[in-house]
């Protein structure tokens, strides 16, 4: 195991669904980069593992990416851990995964847990082909030109953002896509509270502010001309 770099999958709310793979690897390497220290000691003892950290993340790429490298090339494994989920998806560590290749460190990803295959397997929706647009702007002006061009993409699309921001984002596809613009909205997946609420953006939106919800999401447009 000297010298690779594995990017390991992490649970995204359910403690159960870590891998069998990413515990013994976990365990193995010399030592875990993750995101923050909190949520990594955290994960960490759930599963009764003790291990060096380092700390890498949105703020600090550049600074410590080079720092790793080294200890890697010196025969160190390290395992990349995100917060939760799949490292690098909307997540740093691409300058450092680009670092080891440059280098012939072989980077191994561990597959697991991660939102967009469970939102989509259980949105009910063909999904063979789907648009995957991500994080659409904080900034409101922008969110909603960028909302005009998603309009404008024949597909099932896929947006996530933060739980504060989940009732204005709604509003924001009723105001460009229409109010009865077709969306599923993936809420607290793998959690106790799991709920998938499907129908018109408008409905969608009305149950959101009136239960207030609050939560991680994943949400997904039906932007298909044919549904």
């Amino acid at each position: 195991m000297n010298g690779k770099l594995f990017l390991v999958s992490t649970p995204i709310g359910n403690w159960d669904d870590i891998t069998l793979r990413a515990l013994r690897i976990l365990r193995e390497v010399d030592f875990i980069i993750c995101e923050e220290f909190k949520e990594a000691r955290r994960l960490l003892s759930e599963y009764k593992i003790e291990k060096e950290l380092t700390s890498l993340n949105e703020h600090n790429e550049k600074e410590v990416a080079d720092e790793i490298l080294l200890k890697i090339l010196e025969g160190n494994s390290a395992a990349l851990i995100s917060d939760c989920g799949t490292p690098l998806f909307s997540d740093p560590g691409h300058l450092l995964v680009e670092l080891c290749i440059s280098q012939n460190i072989q980077v191994v990803p561990v597959p697991g847990a991660n939102s967009l295959l469970p939102a989509l397997t259980g949105s009910g929706l063909d999904f063979e082909k789907f648009y995957y647009y991500g994080w659409l702007s904080p900034k409101k002006e922008i969110r909603q030109q960028q909302l005009l061009q998603i309009k404008k993409i024949n597909e099932v699309i896929i947006l996530l953002d933060t739980p504060y921001r989940l009732k204005s984002l709604l509003a924001d596809v009723v105001k460009i896509l229409g109010k009865n613009a077709q969306v599923v909205l993936a809420y607290q997946l793998t959690m106790g509270n799991e709920r998938f609420y499907r129908g018109s953006a408008e409905e969608v939106l009305s149950v959101a502010e009136r239960t207030n919800l609050k939560g991680e999401f994943v949400l997904i447009l039906n932007n298909k001309k044919n549904y």
